[in-house]
């Protein structure tokens, strides 16, 4: 079992055959997928998605680089929105420094606004952080003077520090494709000293296809390529590694209804955890 915590199912590169990929996904193993939003104005069409099939669930949020976009989505839009059984987190919102597609003011208010949604919520924050890390590092222990949330730092790309002071707020950090590029051994050493309980694996389809597909359009039933990578950097098994991130992932997106023999899974995984 896998859970793919991370992907744009609503995204044109699938419209043409999307059933299709849903069933490669199933038939992978993949029990879950998230399907993330990046604007608040296209949240119906997620939904859609979400409804048309039992095991995709999503979020509901303003990607940074359309921040300025919807600066008039408040905290309280966005806490309204999270009431639909769907929708099991919020963002994906944050800080991208490499295309400043959005003025960085506005990207640092949408940010804070979806972590007071968070807070209030209690849902998860899926969070979006590139070429940012000490801005970053620095709003989330900020955020988190005012009251705890819970958040995980998706396709984390950044460097130790960032990982590290995150870990210490109680957040998770999740790993795409790139974690099995050849190029990416600083990411690998990353992944294989962070808490086991703190880890998670995603796709971010349609983009990040993992090596063995490099150039290929990524799609969720890949995810299983980036968990064998994460298991090697590790030094475990990809059935330990399965476990881990799927119990780390129903322990962060507590919304989101369990399959029927989750238990016994996760009750393997912390077994495993505690014995590390």
């Amino acid at each position: 079992m896998l859970i793919d915590s991370h992907c744009h199912l609503d995204f044109p590169d699938f419209a043409a055959e999307l059933d299709a990929v849903v069933a490669r996904a199933r038939a992978a193993g993949i029990e879950r997928m998230v399907t993330i939003s990046t604007r608040v104005a296209r949240q119906p069409d997620v939904l859609a998605i979400a409804e048309r099939f039992s095991d995709v669930f999503c979020s509901v949020g303003t990607h940074p680089h359309h921040a300025d976009e919807e600066l008039d989505v408040t905290t309280a839009d966005l806490v309204a929105r999270t009431r639909h059984p769907k929708v099991v987190a919020l963002g994906e919102a944050g800080l991208d420094y490499h295309y400043d597609n959005s003025p960085r003011e506005a990207q640092e208010r949408g940010f804070r606004n979806h972590i007071a949604a968070a807070r209030q919520t209690g849902l998860p924050l899926v969070i979006h952080s590139r070429d940012a890390d000490d801005d970053m590092a620095r709003i989330l222990e900020e955020e988190s003077g005012k009251g705890a949330f819970s958040a995980v730092l998706h396709c984390f790309t950044g460097g130790p520090d960032l990982a590290r002071r995150a870990i210490a707020l109680g957040h998770y950090v999740s790993f795409t494709g790139i974690l099995t590029f050849k190029n990416s051994s600083a990411l690998r050493a990353i992944a294989a000293e962070l808490p086991a309980d703190r880890i998670l694996v995603e796709t971010d389809a349609p983009y990040l296809a993992p090596g063995k597909f490099r150039g290929k359009r990524n799609e969720p039933a890949f995810v299983v390529e980036t968990a064998k990578v994460l298991a090697e950097a590790r030094g475990v098994s990809f059935d330990e590694i399965a476990r881990q991130t799927t119990a780390n992932f129903f322990r962060l997106f507590r919304k989101m209804p369990q399959p029927a023999d989750a238990d016994k899974f996760m009750q393997s995984a912390q077994t495993k955890s505690s014995a590390a």
